[in-house]
């Protein structure tokens, strides 16, 4: 895709490039002076970045990727394990939202975080449909409701007694969907693409996370995202891009309350192998 381009000044021939380009097409051979990649494996180039990223003599460019244009990695923000581990176990999804509605340049921001998410081969394939308005997030979570009640007959005694706590605390004013939240997130993607729910599902993780460093709650629409992708009206009423599938949602909005202690879960059951 991306040309490969060398500065010789800088290079170094220590094949660092070489060895971390995903699809190994950046060769250095004996003799020669500098890496490069063979024209006809350029078309497996997957624009990473990679190369420019991990050269530390800043002598690998790709098209849209010079060295001088990408930001430096601060090693000094990295925080350690138990930083990490504490972010990590206080993250909750949140489930009670404030009325006021969060800025479009700030979600605009989350999002622009979102999409540095890893993708299968770098494909970029996720797409985002954000439903600002609050009445429009609640005519959604209704249309949820009217698929619970559509399927109820058919389903199982546990399944239906689930169900029937969402539809009446619906009837009677609560909303169990979409939790009040202001705002909904839609990651959807091409419906015949093969990696479209686990390029989706990472994403809207990195949104979550993020979510925090905003200020923002976040939980995922678990029961929206099953409806949306069986019941033609919530599909209408989404008007997705075409051909697009919604492969997970996520609402977002300002907590209502803060959290002060760190659950506890249940150990990791680990299987090690030889």
């Amino acid at each position: 895709m991306s040309p490969f381009v060398v500065d010789p000044a800088r290079c170094k021939g220590d094949g660092i490039c070489v060895d971390e380009c995903p699809t190994r097409i950046i060769e250095l051979k004996p003799g020669d002076p500098t890496p490069h990649v063979p024209a006809e494996a350029e078309e497996f180039c997957r624009n990473c970045g990679h190369c420019v990223a991990v050269c530390p003599h800043g002598a690998a460019s790709i098209t849209g990727m010079a060295p001088e244009q990408l930001p430096r990695v601060r090693l000094d923000w990295r925080p350690g394990p138990e930083q990490i581990t504490h972010f990590l176990r206080a993250r909750r999804s949140i489930r009670t939202y404030a009325p006021q509605a969060v800025e479009r340049e700030t979600l605009a921001k989350l999002i622009d975080v979102a999409r540095f998410a890893p993708s299968a081969s770098n494909r970029h394939a996720v797409r985002w449909v954000v439903i600002y308005e609050a009445t429009e997030v609640r005519r959604l979570a209704g249309l949820t409701v009217d698929w619970m009640r559509a399927g109820l007959p058919s389903q199982p005694a546990a399944a239906q007694r689930n169900a029937l706590r969402f539809i009446k605390g619906w009837d009677s004013g609560l909303d169990m969907v979409c939790r009040g939240a202001p705002h909904l997130v839609i990651a959807c993607a091409p419906a015949s693409y093969p990696w479209a729910a686990t390029d989706c599902a990472i994403a809207l993780t990195y949104l979550e996370l993020a979510a925090t460093s905003f200020e923002l709650g976040a939980c995922w629409a678990g029961i929206l995202t099953n409806a949306a992708r069986q019941w033609a009206p919530l599909q209408d009423a989404l008007a997705l891009p075409t051909e697009h599938a919604v492969c997970g949602a996520m609402l977002i909005g300002y907590p209502r309350h803060r959290y002060y202690r760190l659950p506890s879960r249940n150990e990791a059951q680990i299987t090690w192998r030889a």
